[in-house]
């Protein structure tokens, strides 16, 4: 019996121990496990998004940089642009390089050509920039922007095929400015006719007057004049047939006879001696005008921003006509030569093509655009510009009542032909070579480039 009674004490004793030992409720232990994994998930979520949150706050350093040739005025209406993207953007920083427009055409080539381009840069469209988007270097922006803020005519010269490549801010016309003062003196009234202009020509000549200020060392300043006898002599169509080679040529008898009217007027001592020495972008001419040694010059809308800067005093003196009509000739006093600058663009090189085409906008913004009308003279490109410069509306109204416009040869043509044009004009006014050679010349060189 007490053996008996021993073996079930042990065996009680035992079962308890192992009882005590064993696992614990399973039940029990899967709330804990579940708690736990709740717990390390929340954990891992809340730190997962305080990294996350941390990331996007902390925006990424940019540095974007702008080449233009504005001055004055329109260079503020820049400044302010690019201030106001910066407050908008607090991590990007715009460095801009402001430089003059004929050192800029190489210079902006020059880095293209080596792959190190800023991200926005200034153009005037047509050929000029049509030779970087032919090269695959500028960013089409036709998704980016939004076309109906533009002229029409005005987006066109930075549109090729159906896409944009750049966003234009203003527009200029080439009238003839002349000293309102000066032909009262002289008994001089706005001229109707090329003899019209050809006798206020001889009437200044004959009183010590040159009756042009004019600088042409950097060249496109004389083509002005080219530009508007070929068109009042063979048309507007003129030049577009040329270019298109779909039916006159640049050798035309329109081309040699505007070729022979300049040295007309040369001549007759219509421009200052040494005119081809003369620099345009150290103001030169425009002093001619300030100091009535010259009573008129033949230069876009800008001029107007330049005495504001230069010479204030002088702006009530100035008064404007369009070029005159050539007797015989198919063009019109109303038909004008003009042109769209500054057009921003992208280039394709761009570490930030994004954000520079953001910056983009903001330079050919309806703010921009108003600040440059109103402080720098320019017609707007972007629409919904409210003028509060007579001078400008004036001009405005010009241009909105133009039948035709020519848009500036040298920033329509191929640069090597453009060049080609420049350099042969500039020689007419140096009378180092005839109409009929410089027209061929033109003409040669379009075979090569044009009918590639």
């Amino acid at each position: 019996m007490i053996n008996k009674k021993l073996f079930w004490i042990m065996l009680v004793a035992f079962l308890l121990i192992f009882a005590a030992c064993g696992p614990s409720d399973s039940t029990g232990t899967a709330d804990t496990l579940d708690d736990t994994t709740e717990d390390a998930a929340t954990e891992t979520e809340d730190s997962g998004e305080g990294t996350e949150t941390e990331e996007e706050g902390t925006g990424e350093e940019v540095t974007l940089t702008l080449w233009h040739i504005e001055t004055g005025p329109s260079g503020e209406a820049i400044e302010a642009a690019v201030q106001r993207f910066e407050e908008n953007n607090p991590t990007v920083t715009v460095e801009v390089s402001q430089q003059e427009n004929d050192p800029y055409k190489s210079q902006l080539s020059v880095a293209m050509g080596g792959g190190n381009p800023p991200d926005v840069f200034h153009s005037w469209g047509g050929g000029w920039l049509k030779q970087f988007v032919d090269s695959d270097q500028v960013v089409d922006i036709t998704d980016s922007i939004d076309a109906s803020l533009y002229n029409e005519a005005a987006l066109s010269v930075s549109t090729f095929g159906d896409q944009i490549y750049g966003a234009p801010v203003s527009m200029d016309v080439v009238p003839v400015f002349y000293n309102k003062a000066m032909f009262e003196e002289y008994g001089l009234e706005e001229p109707e006719t090329y003899e019209d202009l050809l006798d206020i020509v001889q009437t200044l000549t004959d009183n010590g007057v040159t009756p042009f200020a004019l600088a042409n060392q950097t060249k496109w300043t004389g083509s002005f004049y080219l530009m508007y006898l070929a068109e009042r002599i063979g048309g507007p169509e003129l030049f577009n047939e040329a270019f298109e080679r779909s039916g006159r040529t640049f050798d035309d008898e329109a081309y040699v006879e505007a070729g022979s009217k300049i040295q007309e007027l040369v001549e007759m001592g219509a421009f200052p001696e040494g005119v081809n020495g003369m620099n345009y972008d150290t103001g030169q001419s425009r002093q001619m005008l300030y100091t009535e040694s010259a009573a008129m010059m033949t230069m876009g809308g800008w001029l107007v921003n330049n005495v504001r800067d230069e010479m204030p005093e002088f702006e009530e003196k100035l008064g404007f006509f369009l070029f005159p009509s050539v007797e015989g000739g198919e063009g019109a006093k109303n038909h004008v030569v003009g042109g769209v600058s500054p057009v921003f663009s992208v280039a394709k090189q761009s570490e930030h093509p994004e954000i520079a085409t953001e910056l983009v906008n903001e330079l050919a913004s309806l703010e921009t655009a108003t600040d440059m009308s109103n402080n720098a003279g320019s017609i707007s490109a972007v629409n919904g510009v409210e003028y509060e410069d007579p001078y400008i509306q004036e001009m405005s109204e010009v241009l909105e009542s133009s039948e035709a416009m020519q848009t500036y040869y040298d920033q329509t043509l191929p640069p090597e032909l453009a060049q080609v044009h420049l350099d042969t004009t500039q020689a007419l006014f140096g009378l180092s070579i005839t109409p009929e050679e410089a027209m061929t010349e033109v003409e040669t060189s379009a075979q090569e480039v044009l009918e590639e």
